[in-house]
C-alpha cells in the first residue's frame, strides 16, 4: 500500500476538507487532481506553522464569542420579565400568536441586546399569561427569558 501524502487545502473540498485544513490523501489523487487544479500545496515547516497560527486564530476568535454570548445570557436573565402586549378577546384568549419577532422586538426596547428572531423558540401562546422563551445565543450558550403577555391597552 502506498503511502499517504500530507496536504494543506487552498479551498473547500467537500467531503474532504475546508481551506486551510492539513489533510492525508492518497498520493494519486494529491499528484493527479489536488496539486495541478490548485486545490492544495505539499505540506512543508513553514505552512504548518502558517496552518497553527490559523487555528489558534480561530480558536480565539470563537472563545471570544462564546465569553460575548455569555455575557449577553446574563444580561437577558438579569432583565426582569418582559412584557408583550396583544390584542385580547374573550376568555382571555389573544388575537394572532406572540411571534419570535414580537419576542426580539421586546428585547431591543428592554435592554438593547438586539437578536436574530431565527434564534429565538417561543412556545405556542394563545392566551394571556407568562411564558419562558428559550434564546440560543451560540452552540454552547442558551438563555431562557421569561415573557409576560398583556392585554393591549
Amino acid at each position: 500500500m502506498a503511502k499517504r501524502v500530507q496536504l494543506v487545502l487552498n479551498q473547500d473540498i467537500s467531503k474532504l476538507g475546508r481551506a486551510g485544513d492539513l489533510v492525508e490523501v492518497a498520493p494519486g489523487y494529491a499528484r493527479n487532481y489536488l496539486l495541478p487544479r490548485g486545490l492544495a500545496v505539499h505540506t512543508t515547516p513553514g505552512i504548518l506553522k502558517q496552518v497553527e497560527r490559523r487555528r489558534e486564530a480561530e480558536r480565539q476568535r470563537l472563545l471570544e464569542l462564546k465569553k460575548e454570548a455569555e455575557a449577553q445570557k446574563a444580561a437577558l436573565e438579569k432583565a426582569s420579565r418582559l412584557a408583550i402586549s396583544k390584542q385580547v378577546g374573550e376568555n382571555e384568549a389573544i388575537f394572532g400568536t406572540v411571534t419570535n419577532q414580537d419576542v426580539a422586538d421586546a428585547i431591543q426596547s428592554a435592554v438593547g441586546i438586539e437578536l436574530d428572531r431565527r434564534t429565538i423558540a417561543v412556545p405556542e401562546i394563545h392566551k394571556l399569561g407568562a411564558y419562558k422563551v428559550e434564546i440560543k445565543l451560540h452552540p454552547e450558550v442558551t438563555a431562557t427569558v421569561d415573557i409576560q403577555v398583556v392585554p393591549l391597552k
